[in-house]
């Protein structure tokens, strides 16, 4: 059953960035190659548009003075845009590209780059500055102006087909893996109960042995993102590497219809232990996020909706010091229809329905952040609340993380009954 019917497929920046820079870099190696058969005495004069950065630096140590007042006669790319076709589907990068245009490089405001050369007017530039976004395109930089272009215009096109951003943490949230070498005796059947890799979109139990990894996706998985993503673009954000997070994404998303070039890792943030937003090209007032881990969104806490872990392998109950036997070992696992991942869908359509159904005629002042204290705020609206022999007695209670998750939640805190 679909939770929303009329919302059409949405193309995000980061799919279609990475798309237009894979085919803007093939146009300009064919070009490169076209310009050494037909002009080779010209490959000089062409540098910019054809050399490697280190040939560039050459080339402008040896004739500085000069090269900064010239014009080189290169691809343009005027602007990076949202089209709609007649489908609804909507497409960042549409580009505006004239082979013969000529472009000064003291016009250009330098919006990106690929290590240290532009990637409009192939300029190499001093410093850096921006944020790195080395999950869209290896190597891509963008300057804090150009991110904020993108995020506006994004959102606006979001918000025209009623979506949201939700973030994905991986391990504990939508799946739970675990070391070959880590399983227990009491764990040995499953190597007999494995998936197969050739058709994933039909199994939950995966053995990759490359990885000497066996990863158990948590129950409702694939029904929760078929339905969410008719109401978000996804991303995943794991703090694991990278090679992993990509061997999980597949698994969730064999077809690539929910993530494609989404996927963070711990390799592509700005800070380490932490996972933050500034990686991800949307606004914070548009984004939700689930993860078991506070923690790690220290910035986004106001985002975050926390969600219960899933602790299917054993070597995930002693990771967090649980003396007890995992759902492997018991041959259980969570509900299919009650479980987290069911409960939270319910959660999340709640919210997509109030920031859309109330006062849509303003959405661009619409903060889910709101949205998600007030749906908070109804689990324990009406209930009264006494917390007998707690706290320590010298301790103030409201500052007690129990006293503020009550708070958070609707209740009525009392000191005494």
């Amino acid at each position: 059953m679909s939770l929303v019917t009329d919302s059409p497929v949405h193309s995000s920046s980061s799919d279609d960035f990475a798309a237009f820079l894979d085919t803007e870099l093939d146009s300009k190696s064919s070009a490169s190659s076209a310009s050494d058969d037909e002009a080779p005495n010209q490959r000089h004069s062409e540098s910019a548009a054809s050399s490697s950065p280190d040939q560039d630096k050459e080339a402008e140590e040896d004739d500085d003075s000069d090269f900064q007042n010239k014009t080189v006669k290169r691809p343009k790319v005027e602007t990076v845009e949202i089209v709609e076709d007649d489908r609804g589907t909507t497409s960042v990068a549409s580009l505006k590209h004239n082979p013969e245009a000529s472009f000064s490089k003291e016009m250009c405001t330098h919006p990106g780059s690929f290590g240290t050369m532009c990637i409009v007017c192939g300029q190499l530039l001093d410093g850096e500055s921006g944020v790195t976004f080395g999950y869209i395109h290896k190597g891509l930089r963008l300057g804090n102006d150009e991110i904020v272009r993108l995020r506006n215009t994004d959102m606006k096109n979001l918000l025209r087909h009623k979506k949201l951003y939700l973030i994905l943490d991986l391990d504990h949230t939508l799946l739970n893996s675990t070391q070959l070498m880590h399983m227990t005796s009491d764990e040995e059947y499953l190597k007999g109960q494995t998936d197969s890799l050739q058709d994933v979109s039909k199994g939950n139990l995966f053995m990759l042995g490359f990885m000497q990894m066996m990863t158990k996706l948590r129950p409702f998985v694939r029904t929760f993102l078929k339905e969410a993503s008719q109401m978000f673009e996804m991303y995943i954000y794991t703090m694991g590497d990278r090679a992993y997070a990509l061997e999980m994404a597949k698994l969730l998303d064999p077809e690539r219809e929910y993530f494609n070039a989404k996927v963070i890792s711990r390799d592509d943030g700005t800070q380490r232990h932490q996972k933050g937003l500034d990686v991800v090209l949307g606004q914070e007032s548009s984004v939700l996020i689930l993860d078991d881990t506070e923690n790690a969104w220290m910035k986004h806490k106001d985002n975050l909706i926390l969600m219960e872990r899933y602790h299917f392998f054993a070597s995930s109950c002693h990771q967090f010091g649980f003396n007890c036997k995992s759902l492997s070992e018991q041959k259980s696992d969570e509900s299919e229809s009650e479980g987290a991942l069911a409960s939270i869908l319910k959660v999340l359509l709640k919210i997509h329905q109030i920031f859309f159904e109330e006062l849509e005629e303003n959405l661009d002042g619409r903060d889910v952040r709101q949205v998600l204290k007030t749906v908070r705020k109804d689990v324990l609206k009406g209930c009264k609340i006494v917390f007998s022999r707690v706290f320590p007695t010298q301790f103030q209670a409201e500052n007690h993380h129990l006293w503020r998750m009550a708070e958070q939640l609707g209740a009525n805190m009392l000191n005494r009954t």
